[in-house]
C-alpha cells in the first residue's frame, strides 16, 4: 500500500503547474532553465539517497556556485528538482524557484533537506527525461538556455529508449549533460554493457555544449556536483569529461 501512494504521489506531483510564486513576476528572465534530475532507484540506498541530496545541497549553496550564478548576463537561474526510479515514478520534488543570491540558495538548500525521500523500483532514464521536459514547459522564468541535468548510477533498463526520450529533446533545442556515478556495485545484479561514463556520453547526453563529468563513487559526487553546475551555469566548453 505504502508503494502504491509513492507512485500515486509521483504522478500527481506535477499535475499543478508551478506557480510564479513568492515574489517573482511569471515570465521573469533568468540565464539558464536547469532542470536536476536525480536517481533514487533502488540500486541507490539510504545514504547514497542522502549523499545525493548532500551533494546538491552544498552545491547550489557554494559561495562559487552563487558567484558563478551572479555573473550571468541577468545573475540568475531557474532551478527545478526532479527524483526519478523506474518508468512509473518520477516526482517534481522542489518546483521553480529563481536563484539569484546567497540567500536564495540556501533557503532552496533548505527545503531540500526538508523534502521525504523514497527509493523504489527499475531505473529509467527516459522516462526522466520526459518528465524533465513537461517541467521545463512549465517553468514560469523566461530564458535563452535550458540544460537537463541526469545524474544516475546505472544505465536505462525500464521504459522507452532513452535515445529517443534525448533526441526529441535536443531538436527542441535542449542540452542534456550527465553524472554519472561511478562504482563498482552490480546495478540488479548485473553490471552494465559498457563503462556508465560511456554509456552516458552515447546514449544520454545531447545538445549545444553537453557534456559529462564524472563522480567517481557516492562520496565525491558532491564535488561533481559543484564543478558541474559551475561549468553549466557559465557555459564553459571543454572535454566531454571532466
Amino acid at each position: 500500500m505504502r508503494r502504491r501512494s509513492l507512485l500515486a504521489a509521483g504522478t500527481a506531483a506535477l499535475l499543478p503547474r508551478p506557480a510564479p510564486g513568492q515574489g517573482v513576476e511569471a515570465g521573469e528572465p533568468v540565464d539558464v532553465l536547469l532542470v536536476l534530475a536525480v536517481d533514487v532507484s533502488r540500486s541507490v540506498d539510504e545514504d547514497e539517497a542522502r549523499l545525493q541530496r548532500e551533494g546538491y545541497r552544498n552545491a547550489v549553496s557554494d559561495p562559487q556556485v552563487v558567484e558563478a550564478i551572479r555573473g550571468g548576463m541577468i545573475g540568475a537561474v531557474g532551478l527545478a528538482y526532479v527524483e526519478w526510479a523506474g518508468a512509473e515514478y518520477q516526482r517534481l520534488v522542489l518546483p521553480w524557484a529563481r536563484i539569484a543570491g546567497q540567500g536564495d540558495a540556501l533557503a532552496w538548500a533548505e527545503k531540500l533537506a526538508e523534502a521525504p525521500r523514497a527509493s523504489l523500483s527499475w531505473t529509467s532514464i527516459s522516462a526522466a527525461l520526459d518528465f524533465s521536459r513537461t517541467v521545463l514547459a512549465q517553468a514560469p522564468f523566461d530564458a535563452a538556455r535550458r540544460v537537463i541535468d541526469v545524474s544516475g548510477d546505472g544505465v536505462n533498463n525500464s521504459g522507452g529508449a532513452v535515445e529517443v526520450a534525448r533526441d526529441r529533446l535536443v531538436a527542441e533545442g535542449v542540452t542534456i549533460n550527465g553524472l554519472p556515478i561511478v562504482n563498482d556495485r552490480p546495478t540488479f545484479g548485473r553490471m552494465p554493457p559498457i563503462p556508465l561514463d560511456d554509456y552516458f556520453r552515447e546514449s544520454v547526453i545531447g545538445g549545444a555544449g553537453a557534456f559529462v563529468i564524472v563522480a567517481e563513487d557516492f562520496a565525491s559526487f558532491g564535488n561533481a556536483v559543484k564543478r558541474k553546475l559551475i561549468r553549466e551555469i557559465a557555459m564553459l566548453g571543454g572535454p566531454t569529461v571532466g
